[in-house]
């Protein structure tokens, strides 16, 4: 067994640990496909109640997927590379679908994969180091794993405002915002764990656990994201299209519309398309379409441009300056971006 992934079970508990700490515990794909594995055992196994989730350190739940790997193998056999969406979004599904209560301990990073691995289980338990973000669409991706059904949910215009711009959220934020459940302050996070995996679990494990997360959580403090919500809901609310959203944030005048407008500006233009899209579709699919869609959206992704560019950009040569293309939103062709959602031929992700 792969020690970047560890597996125990105790008392009543499965418990995952990611261990690749100074990788940030980033998924690669054996991860991903042992964790897939185990967790489809424990679905199965009458001694295990319920499912816990952790990372490895302090600095991070999980900074996302080995973006790195899927650049460099990618750009040899983007067929190849794909697979690992493949794996990642069986598992994703999975967790979406768990038959048994899923807690993750969001202390930390948690971006990208890392939020396909928390925010579709029952409880996301963010701590005083937690910081979500999903920032694809400045690498020439888009806000996968699931993405596309939790973040056109969240109210307010939230969903679009953080697929869009990348932008970070603490714990209070991720409170405010639904992305988290609960919050538990550093003194007391590492005894909330404990008292979770000592609690025996019954009939009612969901509800027991809840007991447990309601005696050790705390308030996080002022979530700033509140005093730019009516803004966020007044700007990312009711755009037919991504031109009037943009038209909505360079007219208005203010200051957050301006940084906001200027963000948007730096990141790829046909990530941004593609993400607006994405969230548009995904509000009225069911959770496996969903995933079956980013599929699709993923797998032409690794045969286009943007996506190492960005990397480049931002991994690699670090010197933030990619060159994306088309480089503006204007010369997005909206009949290429209606490509990436087309069905793939005998190779669709298919779920369970």
């Amino acid at each position: 067994m792969s020690e970047e992934i560890l597996f125990d079970q105790t008392g009543d508990w499965g418990v995952v640990t990611l261990n690749r700490e100074k990788a940030l515990n980033a998924l690669n794909w054996d991860m991903v496909k042992t964790m897939r594995a185990r967790l489809t055992q424990w679905a199965g196994d009458s001694s295990v109640k319920a499912v816990l989730v952790k990372g490895a350190g302090a600095k991070a739940f999980c900074a996302g997927g080995d973006i790195r790997w899927l650049h460099d193998t990618a750009k040899d056999d983007p067929a190849y590379a794909s697979e690992f969406f493949r794996e990642e979004y069986r598992n994703n599904s999975l967790i979406y679908h768990y038959p048994k209560p899923y807690v993750a301990m969001i202390d930390g990073i948690v971006m990208g994969g890392g939020v396909g691995i928390s925010v579709h289980g029952d409880f996301r338990v963010a701590g005083d180091a937690t910081l979500f973000a999903m920032p694809e669409t400045g690498i020439g991706l888009f806000p996968d794993v699931g993405g596309g059904h939790f973040m056109p949910r969240l109210h307010d215009g939230l969903g679009l405002y953080y697929a869009l711009t990348g932008a970070r959220a603490k714990a209070a934020d991720c409170m405010a915002a639904g992305v988290a459940t609960h919050y538990a302050g550093a003194e007391k996070y590492s005894e909330l764990e404990k008292a979770l995996i000592e609690t025996p679990l019954g009939d009612h494990a969901h509800a027991d656990i809840e007991t447990v997360l309601d005696v050790y959580a705390g308030y996080p403090g002022h979530a700033g994201v509140n005093d730019l919500r009516p803004e966020i809901a007044r700007l990312f609310q009711g755009h037919a299209t991504l031109a009037a959203l943009m038209a909505a944030l360079e007219s208005d005048g203010g200051d957050f519309a301006k940084t906001t407008h200027a963000t948007l500006l730096k990141m790829s233009p046909t990530s941004m398309a593609l993400t607006f899209e994405q969230m548009q579709r995904g509000h009225g699919l069911d959770f496996d379409e969903v995933m079956k869609m980013e599929f699709r959206m993923v797998r032409r992704i690794m045969e286009g441009h943007d996506f190492f560019e960005g990397v480049r950009a931002q991994i690699i040569d670090k010197d933030r300056n990619p060159k994306w293309s088309p480089d503006e939103l204007s010369k997005v062709d909206p009949s290429a971006i209606e490509i990436y959602f087309e069905g793939l031929e005998n190779i669709e992700l298919k779920l369970p």
